[in-house]
Order: structure tokens, then C-alpha cells, then sequence
């Protein structure tokens, strides 16, 4: 058995132009990490979460992070760290698919 999740989550992810393909890496009472796969020109849309803190680990090819209204090319590995309430979001403007991670903690009631 091995400790790392990561190869056996991501296994069936192949997501085609345009979409977005996610697994659940932890899941517990307080932490949801969750990896996020974007084939090319996929969008992971804009949004929030109030009462969490959320952190994106790059960890292949390079996303764009939109925060409010900025955004960046961040190439792997990149950590990028989301306050509580910040606006969010991630799309994929390369010819390859991307994959990040999304830590979120504390879960939200």
C-alpha cells in the first residue's frame, strides 16, 4: 500500500478541450483537498468561499489564477494562496492539460 494518492486519484482524469475534471484526494471533517484536471481552454469559473481559506498547489503544466481582476500564469509547481471571500478561479490557456490542487479548510458549514 502506498501512501501517496495522488497517481491512483488521478488515473481516470483525461479531460477533453474545454473541460474540467475533478477528484477527491481528502476528504475529512475540516480539509477538503481536491484535484482539479483542465483540459485546454477549460475554466474552472470565478467563485468564492466566505468562511474558508483556499490554497491552489500547482502541480502540472501551468494555469492561469484569476483572482478578483488579476490574473496570472503560474507554472508548476506554484502555490497560491486564496483569503476567505477572495473570488477565484483557475482556466487552462495552454495546449496540454493542467492539474492543481484546491485545499479547503475549514469546510464550510
Amino acid at each position: 500500500m502506498s501512501l501517496d494518492e495522488y497517481d491512483a486519484a488521478l488515473a481516470d482524469l483525461e479531460p477533453a478541450d474545454g473541460e474540467v475534471e475533478t477528484a477527491a484526494l481528502v476528504v475529512t471533517n475540516d480539509v477538503l483537498v481536491k484535484a482539479f484536471a483542465l483540459g485546454p481552454g477549460a475554466e474552472l469559473a470565478p467563485h468564492e468561499h466566505a468562511d474558508s481559506t483556499n490554497v491552489f498547489h500547482v502541480l502540472e503544466g501551468t494555469v492561469t489564477v484569476i483572482r478578483g481582476d488579476e490574473s496570472e500564469a503560474i507554472e508548476a509547481p506554484g502555490v497560491v494562496h486564496h483569503e476567505r471571500g477572495d473570488v477565484h478561479g483557475a482556466r487552462n490557456e495552454t495546449e496540454e492539460t493542467v492539474v492543481f490542487t484546491a485545499s479547503l479548510c475549514p469546510l464550510p458549514p
